[in-house]
């Protein structure tokens, strides 16, 4: 446990610039485009299906209510936006996710936020940044669902090494298409969905 601890400290101290400062400052210039796989430790073994990296997890909100995948179902796709406290890139993109989250919720796309940096050294929430997250998430108006990690979505954090990163998955909670580093606009963003929305239904 204190190995998985010190893995976890030393995510954050990664986490906390942002990337690196040449990849912050692209990501404010809006420049970024690099695309990257996030991808299941679990395989296909002996005809049993594979398991997606967001298929079982337990989380708590930004209110300390308790999130499962459960939150999936009833969307054929959901982004999953990994910001942190700290990124000036995720903040400035998050009034415009809030405004995504709305208009294509009845599409059948729904937005969550996973807070990187809303742990304590420990493993357990820490108070003070999940507040702190609350508070940046009411005044972006990024009014949907934002979970802080628990110890079972540890492994998917380990393979982001910059935020802002999104990404997709189905309602079993598979990876769709690939991850996306960097804060996008809103125009981005709605052709990326327009497209994810309509390879979904072609392949229903």
């Amino acid at each position: 446990m204190k190995k998985l601890f010190l893995a976890l400290s030393c995510l954050l101290l990664v986490l906390s610039a942002c990337g690196s400062q040449e990849k912050e400052m692209a990501l404010e210039a809006g420049n970024v485009t690099e695309e990257e796989n996030v991808s299941s430790e679990q395989t296909e073994e002996d005809g049993v299906e594979e398991m997606g990296i967001l298929s079982q997890f337990s989380a708590v909100d930004l209110d300390g209510n308790e999130v499962t995948q459960e939150i999936l179902q009833g969307y054929p796709l959901t982004m999953v936006n990994v910001w942190a406290t700290f990124c000036g890139p995720c903040i400035n993109e998050m009034p415009e996710l809030g405004e995504l989250a709305e208009e294509y919720r009845e599409k059948g796309i729904q937005i969550i936020g996973m807070v990187s940096d809303s742990m304590s050294t420990d493993g357990s929430p820490d108070a003070e940044q999940m507040a702190l997250a609350k508070e940046i998430a009411e005044e972006t108006g990024a009014n949907y669902t934002h979970i802080v990690p628990g110890e079972d979505l540890y492994g998917l954090l380990y393979q982001i090494s910059s935020v802002p990163t999104t990404f997709f998955v189905d309602e079993t909670g598979k990876q769709v298409g690939t991850a996306y580093l960097g804060a996008k606009d809103k125009e981005s963003w709605q052709e990326i969905m327009d497209e994810m929305l309509a390879e979904t239904e072609n392949a229903s």
